[in-house]
């Protein structure tokens, strides 16, 4: 026996045998028995750009009594972010307790910590030493802690979306993130009290029944708590999100308006612009330029990459070295360069993370003009400029790392679900973490710049949480439903995949206050939806742990008929296709109203709801309409992208439809 789940769920974790396993899985009193996977950690001016502004209205009673689930890497229990000055006592809702292990306090803040972990003694504690954790936590929720910067970068005052809120930590990451301790997370959270969670972990795709941030949040929304969780770091290829469940909010990464860069000067006069968070200046010096493959020796690879075992110390001492892989910038700095220039990975983007030393990443084209400018100069030189931030005015943007859609566990329902600020946010961090992969590199910091998906999960959090706090009696669908259906629709024109990138569009906290109508569903929704695509009685109760069973003539209906915010299919590739939605919206605007359909469309398709016009006498009632999408046959894997908005003059309530096309002998 390992762990043993029964404050929420009833369960447990033990380490079998093959031959055990299968044994206990044939036993009828044995819902279902799967392995436990290792997830990963999915990894200022933000809160300002998505317009949660410090001046915005808020409801400060109700926002203390708002606790956030944290379940991450753990916390650090002494950063400014998460002091107790002005806060009363906890919550009278709040059941749990401070187990963070020896030399940790909690206090009217942080107010709840808990840690799994293997039987070491150094393992025992809910103390943050990776630094994910603290970041993700005072994002989401940390307090206002002015001059906050990185060695100078990013200086401001560092805040979470909901800054008088509580929050609750639960450590289920150390090297990787165990299934076994991610559901005794979900399990103690959910018994504790929190009113939302956030976990900004993830792997690769799996069935419900087999995934515990499936599984838990399930659980999790049955008790009226909606989980927030990130799309995933595995962009920009389609079909690569883990986070897929229905039931949970699914929240891909953008740029922010805050671009942090990092000039190179040549010794022509040039300037190239490279990425980096680079605290470190030349002094105004300029530096011998030299490519790694090309420093004489045995013991550098010959593709150029500088990620072999060494660099040959006296070719490269006090030069600044060309490196076709960031990896190699470590190398160079052990063999005493000046400093690195670094080709971008194509696949993750434009993305500026913290360096030890002198560096910069540039693009393959730029990384190929230094070369051509190397060669014509006998004596080429560079300078590697100090970090400093500009305006991006085409933010927001997708990252390249977020991880897209479409769903492959259940294609009918588009994810992600939101997109929000997930590049180069500044937030609090763990002092004994360390700042980059350099063993050279000791330095500590109270705040760090870090970019994921991870880092875009809590700021959907905090959204929801800032919902919340006006609307506490929402259910966990609703708030979604609301954050969803008043985001800021996207140019698919910039971004890969276009709603299988972003979801709705870009999160708008203070629109979601007011969206006029929701798209609920409740635990018998998710339910019917299961038995629709096919799960039997006893898969579908891997998922939800009790004696559910399908309803009758559920095989007659389809996922895509969920009450889903948006709205999402496969056609046939080359086909002509029709596609029927049915939805039903609750009026939570005014009384008596009036909505009129309107229909955008850039596909060539062809979009009919029937009715056109809904009218609401009183708030909390329901109107259904059907959404029928129809068009001719379209090249394989090309992306329809449409939407229907509701509007009655003040409210806009927009839902994307997003359909591909497949390869109809697959």
């Amino acid at each position: 026996m390992v762990r043993s789940y029964k404050r929420s769920f009833n369960g447990f974790a033990a380490k079998l045998t093959e031959n055990e396993m299968q044994k206990l899985a044939t036993k009828k009193e044995v819902v279902s028995v799967f392995p436990s996977r290792t997830l990963q950690l999915q990894t200022t001016n933000s809160w300002d750009f998505i317009g949660l502004k410090e001046s915005v209205k808020r409801n400060p009673s109700v926002e203390s009594d708002v606790i956030v689930g944290v379940l991450d890497s753990g916390i650090w229990p002494e950063s400014e972010s998460f002091s107790d000055g002005g806060f009363g006592p906890a919550p009278k809702k709040w059941k749990g307790a401070c187990k963070g292990g020896g030399n940790f306090t909690c206090n009217k803040k942080l107010i709840g910590a808990r840690f799994y972990s293997p039987l070491y003694a150094e393992y025992k504690t809910a103390r943050d030493t990776k630094g994910h954790g603290t970041h993700t936590a005072s994002t989401a929720a940390g307090n206002r802690v002015k001059d906050a910067n990185f060695f100078g970068l990013g200086q401001g005052t560092a805040r979470g979306g909901v800054p008088s809120s509580r929050i609750a930590v639960y450590k289920v990451c150390l090297a990787g993130c165990s299934e076994v301790d991610i559901l005794a997370g979900f399990d103690d959270a959910i018994a504790d009290g929190v009113d939302l969670i956030t976990i900004s972990i993830g792997g690769y795709a799996t069935d419900f029944s087999e995934d515990s941030i499936a599984i838990g949040s399930f659980h999790a929304m049955a008790k009226g708590i909606l989980t927030l969780n990130a799309a995933g770091n595995s962009g920009p290829d389609p079909g690569t999100t883990g986070s897929v469940a229905p039931w949970l909010m699914s929240v891909a990464a953008t740029t922010t308006d805050r671009l942090f860069i990092d000039r190179i000067v040549l010794g022509n006069g040039t300037e190239v612009m490279g990425f980096s968070i680079n605290g470190f200046s030349q002094n105004g010096n300029k530096f011998p330029l030299v490519i790694g493959s090309q420093v004489p020796g045995d013991c550098v690879q010959s593709d150029g990459t500088c990620s072999g075992s060494c660099l040959n110390r006296s070719a490269v001492k006090g030069k600044i070295v060309l490196c076709e892989l960031s990896e190699g910038s470590i190398v160079a700095h052990q063999a005493s360069a000046a400093g690195s220039i670094t080709k971008i990975d194509q696949a993750s983007g434009p993305v500026s993370d913290v360096v030890s030393w002198p560096t910069s990443s540039v693009t393959s084209e730029d990384y190929d003009s230094i070369i051509s400018y190397m060669n014509s100069t006998k004596n080429p030189q560079a300078e590697i400029l100090k970090t400093e931030s500009i305006k991006d005015s085409d933010a927001p943007i997708v990252a390249a790392f977020s991880s897209r859609g479409p769903n492959t566990i259940l294609p009918e329902i588009l994810k992600p679900d939101i997109s929000a600020p997930g590049v180069d946010i500044l937030a609090a961090f763990s002092p004994v973490a360390p700042l980059t992969k350099d063993k050279e590199d000791k330095r500590q910091a109270k705040f760090n710049i870090m970019s994921g998906t991870s880092m875009a999960c809590p700021h959907a959090a905090g959204a929801a949480a800032y919902v919340k706090t006006f609307h506490p009696t929402w259910s966990p669908s609703a708030i979604k439903s609301a954050i969803m259906t008043t985001a800021r629709p996207m140019n698919d024109s910039i971004t890969s995949q276009a709603e299988f990138a972003y979801g709705s569009g870009f999160i708008n906290p203070i629109n979601a206050l007011n969206p006029g109508l929701v798209y609920e569903a409740f635990e018998e929704d998710y339910i019917r939806m299961l038995c629709s695509r096919g799960y039997s009685s006893e898969k579908l109760r891997r998922v939800t742990g009790d004696n559910n069973t399908c309803p009758e003539a559920s095989e007659k209906t389809s996922p895509k008929d969920l009450n889903y915010p948006s709205m999402a299919s496969e056609v046939s590739a080359g086909k002509s296709f029709t596609i029927n939605f049915y939805r039903t919206v609750t009026n939570v605007g005014l009384p008596n109203s009036t909505y009129k359909v309107l229909v955008f469309s850039n596909s060539g398709v062809t979009i009919k709801v029937v009715p056109e016009v809904l009218s609401f006498k009183s708030l909390d009632e329901k109107k259904s309409f059907d959404v029928t999408v129809s068009g001719q046959g379209v090249p394989v894997n090309t992306i329809l992208s449409a939407s229907v908005v509701w509007s009655d003059g003040k409210h806009r309530v927009r839902s994307p439809i997003a359909l591909i096309a497949k390869d109809s002998k697959n």
